[in-house]
């Protein structure tokens, strides 16, 4: 029965960490660059775009194409870095725990 106890106590003790983790993931500012720093998206935790910047030598009629691929681009950028950086935190949380290899946190 201790063990029971034992394991709650650790269960809430890891849903606080999870809580806390998650708020600092969602305050987290992620840059992403495209087009040798030319389009610039910055996301929050989320993955939510928070602001984009672009290079004025880029408004020209007939490159249109290339600024929204420029923009997709820096956008999936900052996208990966988020989702990096979210992991790595989730990682240093669930340290020990016997969770599949692939799983993902929060559910």
């Amino acid at each position: 029965m201790r063990d029971i106890m034992g394991m709650m106590g650790k269960v809430k003790e890891m849903q606080a960490k999870m809580e806390k983790m998650q708020a600092e993931i969602a305050a987290l500012e992620v840059e992403g660059k495209a087009g040798g720093g030319l389009v610039t998206v910055v996301l929050n935790g989320k993955g939510e775009l928070r602001s984009l910047k672009i290079d004025p030598s880029l408004f020209k009629e007939d490159e249109v194409e290339i600024l929204e691929d420029l923009i997709v681009a820096a956008h999936k950028d900052a996208k990966d870095k988020s989702e990096a950086q979210a992991q790595e935190k989730m990682a240093a949380v669930t340290a020990g725990l016997p969770l599949p290899p692939g799983m993902k946190l929060p559910f």
